[in-house]
């Protein structure tokens, strides 16, 4: 479902501007139109009071939890099941954050991560991923969206912009506070700061070397890291935000001495902050996860030469949950 769709629909049951925007903020911020005081839902024309159990019916199936995974570190991830039966993963994540996805399965092909195995299979709609944050408001406060989850935003903008302007405007969600991720993709550099929301933005960059960033991005486009970092640094001065560069770290892969000069010529006196995220291993890939005392030293290092890093501790390493996992052993009937 699209939320133009769900938006039409309460518009032919009499919805007038102030009764469409009460009820989606109502819905999207997970509260109930009937407060016990003021009966809010009376202020609804009666055709849509009348469907309200019906359309709630409708929402709730688009995003219901097949399985919840909580972690010792205060996350849980979600194995969401769309309407169609297809899955999904969400993430609670600490701090009040949460990561949604944004497309079943992914076309990138992330050689060390599980999503992209079987390639896309379809994209979410708008109103999907928005049910996605109402489902995690039930169970804890969300203050925080990350662009994250399962899918390359890129190939789904549309319902991706639509998503997130909805929730910056309807959400009560700060617009630096959603956070939309991508491997690097000209098209998203040439529209995501043209709507009323604004969000922050994330690169995967993973390395500074361009002939393996093509092994290990296979189907990313073939944007060097230097123009990933340029552009990069336009919307982070446009914005008013810094850019978050994720690098997950694989050991023996990209987390060695030529890494970290290539780190510093790229982003020392830019607006942005390096997230190192030591890999979350699987047994169905070769990949290691680096010792976390090296991890450490890494980002001490591209600290101490002027490149403000966090080191990031994946969300549920303790519940084999990297994002594709859940969904994988659930399909593999283990």
């Amino acid at each position: 479902m699209q939320l133009d769709t769900l938006r039409q629909r309460l518009r032919a049951l009499g919805a007038k501007p102030a009764h469409e925007a009460r009820f989606l903020r109502a819905w999207v911020q997970a509260r109930s139109l009937d407060n016990r005081k003021s009966r809010a839902e009376d202020f609804l024309p009666l055709a849509l009071r009348e469907a309200l159990p019906e359309i709630g019916a409708e929402l709730d199936a688009l995003a219901r939890v097949r399985s919840e995974h909580p972690g010792a570190d205060g996350s849980a991830r979600l194995l969401v099941e769309l309407a169609d039966g297809q899955t999904v993963e969400s993430v609670l994540l600490p701090r009040d954050g949460l990561c949604v996805s944004s497309q079943v399965g992914c076309a990138v092909g992330c050689v060390f991560c599980m999503t992209g195995r079987d390639g896309l299979l379809r994209q979410l709609g708008s109103a999907e991923i928005v049910a996605q944050v109402v489902l995690a408001r039930r169970r804890r406060l969300v203050k925080k969206v990350v662009f994250m989850g399962m899918g390359e935003p890129a190939h789904n903008l549309d319902n991706v912009l639509d998503a997130i302007d909805f929730l910056g405007s309807f959400g009560g969600i700060g617009h630096k506070n959603l956070v939309l991720s991508t491997v690097g993709d000209r098209r998203v550099f040439a529209r995501i700061g043209s709507g009323p929301v604004k969000p922050a933005l994330a690169l995967s960059l993973h390395t500074t070397k361009a002939d393996l960033r093509a092994q290990l991005l296979p189907r990313a486009p073939r944007l060097a890291p230097e123009e990933i970092v340029e552009l990069g640094e336009a919307y982070a001065r446009a914005s008013g935000y810094p850019i978050q560069y994720q690098w997950t770290l694989i050991e023996g892969v990209n987390d060695g001495e030529d890494e970290i000069d290539g780190i510093v010529r790229l982003l020392a006196g830019k607006y942005a902050l390096m997230n190192l995220i030591p890999y979350n291993a699987t047994a169905a890939l070769e990949f290691r996860r680096p010792a976390w005392e090296a991890a450490t030293a890494m980002a001490q290092e591209l600290h101490r030469r002027g490149v403000l890093t966090k080191l990031r501790d994946s969300a549920g390493q303790d519940v084999d949950g990297g994002c594709g996992q859940l969904r994988a052993r659930t399909l593999a009937g283990t």
